[in-house]
């Protein structure tokens, strides 16, 4: 599996659980831990942990190996490694809180939109 195929399986994923305000960051350049940050929240701890689990299930279901995810057992921020890309499934309010968006500001970004059509 693509790159490109990995962030769009990872973005329906996180759209099935109903994830709230999905972006995905190109940060090829920018950063050294990843071509790409994808950030989204759910409203609850609850909804935390479907998305997480979610992203999960269909990375091994895609064979993509899983590097890291830490977070779950609080579900307020989970990081899950897949490689080339990095989720970031926050709490509503640690979201705001931590704003990655503004923090890496200066990477495009990619039309979720169209992904999901």
């Amino acid at each position: 599996m693509n790159t490109n195929e990995l962030v769009q399986v990872s973005v329906k994923a996180a759209d099935d659980k109903r994830a709230e305000d999905i972006v995905v960051l190109d940060v090829k350049g920018i950063s050294l831990v990843a071509d790409y940050f994808m950030i989204c929240h759910g409203n609850s701890e609850k909804q935390v942990e479907a998305i997480a689990r979610e992203l999960k299930a269909q990375a091994q279901e895609n064979g993509i190996e899983i590097n890291r995810l830490e977070g779950l057992d609080k579900s307020r921020w989970v990081l899950i490694d897949l490689g080339d890309i990095i989720v970031h499934v926050f709490h509503r309010d640690e979201r705001s809180y931590y704003n990655l968006e503004k923090l890496w500001g200066d990477a495009p970004t990619l039309n979720v939109a169209s992904m999901l059509a």
